[in-house]
């Protein structure tokens, strides 16, 4: 069986005051630095065979932090870049809000040709890495759209709200993914006092 636990990547200074990221290249803060730390002390080397990651800083170095801990085999997947929201990067909610009530962000990337990039890079893993476990540091609308695939929608995309260095984990079995688990949050101490 293949098994890929998803991680989203630490908190930046844009997730902490609501800025859409998306394809911009912005770094991880104080909090993410702690969060990856969390995400590395957690999790046991023996359970993973290679660590895959977005190359966009905030997920490469969540990823680098948590390879200190388990040193992994680490590649990085373009195929896990987040999804470009266009002209709404930058924006925080209500300026969102304000100017694309609809969400229509001019320039975006359209959320098919996301979807199938991402699930692309999910059958790549299951190909190369058959029968491994892996590793995936990426972004929140990836993993999202990875579990909204795999969930046939009762999960993710617009649904579900992941946190900053949350965990999720997905199994390849019989020709079949499904979820185990998402959004899990236990090994992080800024998320337990509001479980």
């Amino acid at each position: 069986m293949t098994t890929i636990c998803l991680i989203r990547h630490g908190e930046t200074d844009w997730n902490a005051i609501g800025k859409l990221q998306g394809s911009t290249n912005i770094p991880l803060n104080n909090k993410g630095i702690q969060q990856a730390e969390e995400c590395g002390a957690f999790l046991i080397p023996s359970d993973y065979d290679v660590l895959i990651a977005s190359p966009l800083k905030r997920a490469k170095r969540t990823a680098e932090i948590i390879n200190s801990y388990l040193n992994l085999p680490l590649v990085e997947m373009e195929d896990f870049v987040e999804r470009s929201f266009g002209d709404a990067e930058g924006m925080t909610v209500e300026e969102r809000q304000t100017l694309y009530p609809n969400r229509e962000f001019p320039n975006k990337e359209e959320r098919q040709l996301f979807n199938n990039r991402v699930m692309a890079g999910i059958d790549k893993l299951a190909q190369t890495y058959s029968d491994q476990r892996i590793l995936l540091v990426a972004h929140g609308a990836v993993i999202n759209a990875i579990l909204s695939t795999i969930s046939k929608g009762e999960i993710g995309s617009r649904k579900t709200t992941l946190k900053n260095a949350c965990i999720s984990n997905i199994n390849f079995h019989k020709e079949q993914w499904s979820v185990k688990n998402y959004n899990k949050i236990d090994h992080l101490t800024n998320y337990q006092h509001i479980k």
